[in-house]
């Protein structure tokens, strides 16, 4: 099989165990594979996949060969695989706009962006990148509340005709102003907002899903969660917050039994605690009623290496939109989107989404479409137009 070329916006943490990961199973075999959702994906291993460009705008990365950069502060992540040889390839400086949040610059500079002398990348030199780099897909890994930079990003994929994979909770694929741009342009999109392989989302939304074929009502939930990493960092302030506390919200909402009130259910991140890194801990409460309207709960406490996390289902996504590439497919991957993705433009329940996202692979998709329940009507937020 030929490689799958990707490029890289963000070399933070995530980037790293993408990377790592690549090299780390490209010896492994499927008998003594672990962590994969999938070994072989549609005749796609994770070592056929190869990083041709890669933008950041930290002055530790710019400028250095993207295996280097990947180790470089204030990435934290753990190394899991160290023998990570030079791959060719140079970061180049990216577009800043709103990728950086000000209150940054008040931390340590081992914790925080050193941004680069390197003139800030335009449209026309991202273009040129994409292009005489062969690239295919583009993973977004900026920021939490990068909502202009992802945007850019964005156009700059269609405008190369390079799939999108939006890992981060700004709506683009949802957004559907945006899909319908990629649906004409006929160049795939998955997002929005990357599911963790096992993660405090998808753990909620399993038991809130739990809960309802149980029949126990739910009467309030939260979710608390820590971590010490940029990305926690970067979410102190509480304005770049918005669309990351909607995505994750309306994740464990769209598999209730019934709406849960606003003022019942909290979802998101809570607070920066740097000796954790990239640790992160969940907090998680359910209170419900069982048979008679008696009172019950549930309490749990989850704590995972962050990165590696959402890397074992990013390497799924972009073997998924090399195979939508090779089909000739575009638009939103619904069945891609759905099952690893936070805030899909539909939502379906997880066993739903995993039905779907195996008919996607073998090819039996378009077949089993009529087969899948309406969700039109499941309770949720609708996604205004922003494309």
């Amino acid at each position: 099989m030929s490689k799958i070329k990707i490029a890289i916006a963000g070399v933070g943490n995530c980037a790293s165990s993408l990377i790592q990961g690549i090299y780390y199973y490209s010896d492994k075999s499927e008998t003594d594979v672990i962590g994969l959702m999938h070994w072989d994906l549609g005749g796609y291993l994770p070592g056929d996949i190869e990083v041709v460009a890669a933008f950041d705008v930290d002055r530790r990365k710019v400028g250095r060969d993207v295996n280097e950069a990947i180790f470089a502060a204030p990435n934290c992540t753990t190394v899991f695989c160290g023998e990570v040889p030079a791959s060719g390839v140079t970061v180049s400086m990216g577009c800043i706009l709103d990728g950086v949040a000000d209150h940054m610059e008040d931390y340590k500079e081992e914790r925080t962006f050193l941004l680069s002398d390197a003139p800030e990348s335009d449209h026309e030199s991202v273009l040129r990148i994409l292009r005489e780099s062969g690239a295919e897909i583009l993973l977004n890994y900026l920021p939490v509340g990068s909502e202009e930079a992802s945007r850019f990003y964005a156009e700059c994929a269609l405008e190369a005709g390079v799939a999108f994979i939006n890992n981060i909770p700004v709506f683009i694929a949802s957004d559907p102003a945006w899909a319908a741009r990629f649906e004409e342009r006929g160049v795939p999109i998955i997002g929005d907002d990357i599911k963790a392989q096992l993660g405090a989302t998808i753990t909620h939304r399993m038991l809130t899903d739990l809960f309802k074929k149980r029949g126990v009502k739910i009467e309030r939930t939260y979710q608390l969660n820590t971590g010490g990493n940029t990305d926690f960092l970067n979410m102190l302030n509480r304005g770049r917050l918005a669309s990351k506390k909607e995505s994750k919200t309306e994740a464990v909402q769209s598999v209730a039994a019934r709406r849960i009130d606003d003022d019942n259910i909290h979802v998101g991140p809570s607070d920066y605690v740097p000796w954790q890194n990239d640790n992160k801990v969940c907090f998680l409460r359910i209170e419900g009623k069982l048979f008679g309207d008696v009172p019950m709960n549930l309490e749990l406490r989850l704590s995972v290496e962050d990165s590696p996390n959402s890397a074992g289902v990013s390497i799924d996504a972009v073997r998924c939109c090399k195979l939508a590439l090779v089909r000739g497919e575009g638009g939103v991957l619904h069945p891609p989107s759905a099952y690893f993705c936070k805030h899909p433009p539909r939502q379906y329940t997880d066993d739903e989404a995993f039905r779907m996202v195996e008919a996607f692979i073998d090819g039996t998709w378009g077949e089993k479409l009529s087969e899948m329940p309406d969700h039109s009507s499941r309770p949720g937020k609708s996604v205004a137009a922003k494309g």
